[in-house]
């Protein structure tokens, strides 16, 4: 019999290390990634990127685009690893609709840093003057989310090996997780 299908989603504001986090969970467990930025319509970048902050009405498209790759992909019987902000709590309940297992991997930064890595990143549209409105939308995991909060650790390995840790995941062979 197959293992169950499970799509990790990396949640958390900008700049918090949703995709690096994906990354790495993709390399040691060989799942697919999916970008949430990847399936904005140009509209919504535009707007992002223009320092406008995107409404619910925005949102609603985007997120059930995701949802259905999620859920398109477990009918192949594949788990994934999905990159999105999943903000507020009416964002996560639409994205647990996928069909398969949905956990939430829910990344905290301490603003100030969240800040000075905004501040350094390259090739992103959303500008750092966004961050203020992502802390105020953002709704904590609820207790009945099928979800962790994990701290961002000093390093990308100590943060994957503290998400391994809180989604008690088996680490791949040969991985420093396994040792």
């Amino acid at each position: 019999m197959s293992e169950p299908v499970t799509h990790l989603i990396i949640m958390g504001v900008a700049g918090c290390g949703k995709t690096t986090s994906a990354q790495q969970l993709s390399a040691l467990l060989g799942w697919p990634v999916a970008e949430a930025d990847d399936f904005h319509p140009q509209s919504n970048v535009t707007k992002m990127a223009s320092g406008v902050p995107l409404t619910d009405e925005d949102r609603w498209p985007w997120l059930s685009s995701l949802r259905d790759w999620m859920t398109s992909r477990a009918r192949e019987g594949r788990s994934t690893i999905v990159t999105c902000s999943a903000l507020k709590r009416s964002y996560r309940d639409l994205l647990a609709g996928a069909e398969g297992r949905v956990r939430f991997v829910h990344l905290q930064v301490p603003p100030s840093e969240l800040k000075e890595r905004m501040e350094h990143r390259e090739g992103h549209f959303m500008p750092p003057s966004l961050l203020p409105s992502q802390l105020a939308t953002l709704e904590p995991l609820d207790a009945d989310e099928d979800g962790v909060v994990v701290d961002s650790r000093p390093t990308p390995e100590l943060t994957l090996a503290a998400i391994v840790e809180a989604l008690d995941l088996p680490a791949a062979p040969g991985s420093p997780q396994s040792h």
